[in-house]
């Protein structure tokens, strides 16, 4: 009976340290620290954070229930006061029904919008926005350059967890544990691949070796939490 006893104490407390893990989502663990993984977001301010061309956050984003979230009406996009290289970035994200937004990265700020130089991870309703009939405009892709391998967003109001890989322009774009994209940038079918967009006209596309990371103001309510980072070499 002892043994039974501790058995259901270790499974109680392994249950308690799960659920206390899904409760503060914008924590490091000692494995993740020793690791290099580094917190974006406290989850309590925006500490960290700036606008586009401005050294301030946009007035409507808004730290609500421990979630970076932006609030109505749009107020642009928000960066990473750092800037990164290769790195690999873990974050989760919630969008409104029929909602869209984006993870950018790379991003320089001397163009006139961010887009113009960082490549775009797409968040999207899948089930209701406005371009979803577009495989390179659906959650998870490579926007307006390269389809998700496959559907893997959650619906609205729920939580995704995206993960972004990027060595040199060697991209991975991953969605609730599935791999979706997979490219090189610098390669000859990624450089065919940006001149046939409407990124080929801008000039610092996907040319920096460093940029800062944007969450994109698309004026939809949308919602980001457990954001983690750790350089790569």
């Amino acid at each position: 009976m002892k043994t039974s006893y501790s058995l259901f104490g270790t499974l109680m407390l392994s249950l308690a340290v799960s659920l206390q893990a899904a409760a503060e989502p914008n924590t490091l663990t000692a494995a993740e620290r020793s690791s290099g993984w580094t917190l974006l977001f406290d989850g309590r301010s925006l500490a960290g954070w700036r606008g586009y061309r401005s050294a301030t956050p946009g007035a409507n984003w808004k730290v609500i229930d421990g979630a970076l979230v932006a609030t109505l009406p749009k107020s642009g996009d928000l960066l990473t006061t750092e800037t990164f290289g290769d790195f690999e970035l873990s974050i989760e994200w919630r969008i409104a029904e029929a909602g869209n937004s984006g993870i950018l990265y790379r991003v320089g700020t001397d163009e006139p919008r961010s887009h113009e130089t960082g490549p775009e991870y797409q968040l999207l309703d899948n089930q209701k926005a406005r371009g979803r009939e577009f495989p390179t405009r659906r959650a998870g892709a490579l926007y307006d350059l390269i389809a998700p391998a496959t559907d893997t967003a959650k619906p609205a109001e729920e939580w995704n967890e995206t993960r972004i890989v990027i060595r040199g322009w060697r991209i991975e774009h991953w969605l609730n544990g599935a791999k979706l994209v997979a490219c090189d940038l610098a390669g000859a079918e990624g450089k065919a691949l940006i001149a046939a967009s409407k990124f080929g006209q801008m000039a610092k596309f996907a040319a920096l070796s460093r940029g800062h990371i944007a969450l994109q103001d698309y004026g939809n309510e949308v919602s980001f939490r457990a954001i983690k980072i750790r350089e790569l070499p």
